[in-house]
């Protein structure tokens, strides 16, 4: 990625949202508010018991998506509502694009080259049973042909001397 395409990215607040789904705890929280709009004792709940953090520590969470912009809050009473903003997630959403516009060219690339080996292979072990099949003798498994080595058998005598 350029510089400048890194730079614009930054002004937009893309990087900001993306630091903060790097945490799992985070991107669990997001994918719970998909649905909809919750309560932060119903998303402690949730994430506590997924993993293991205490309602404190999910309200620090929520306030790292909050200042990212990812989530919205409002007091409802004693109760405060968090939904998931989309405008953020969006941003984001163009930038993967842009960042995939370079890959998908390699990537499509590598999966011909892969393709390649592969029929290669394929075509190689094909030629490799054609001509067992054309010197007249039956595949052994066993790998004991009657006539190799002269009558002598693997692992006799014979073989591990040395004079």
């Amino acid at each position: 990625m350029t510089l400048e395409l890194y730079n614009s990215q930054c002004k937009h607040g893309v990087v900001d949202v993306m630091e903060a789904l790097g945490d799992p705890v985070r991107r669990r929280l997001v994918e719970l508010l998909a649905d909809g709009t919750r309560s932060a004792g119903d998303l402690a709940a949730a994430v506590g018991d997924e993993f293991g953090i205490s309602q404190p520590a999910t309200s620090r969470h929520l306030r790292v998506l909050r200042e990212a912009g990812v989530v919205e809050s409002q007091a409802q009473g004693p109760v405060r509502l968090y939904a998931v903003r989309p405008e953020p997630l969006d941003e984001v959403e163009r930038w993967v694009r842009t960042v995939r516009r370079y890959w998908e060219p390699r990537l499509d690339a590598l999966g011909t080259e892969v393709a390649r080996g592969k029929r290669a292979r394929r075509l190689a072990a094909d030629d490799g049973a054609a001509d067992d099949d054309a010197d007249g003798r039956v595949d052994d498994p066993a790998g004991d042909r009657a006539g190799d080595r002269a009558g002598v058998h693997a692992g006799s005598t014979d073989e591990r001397r040395t004079t």
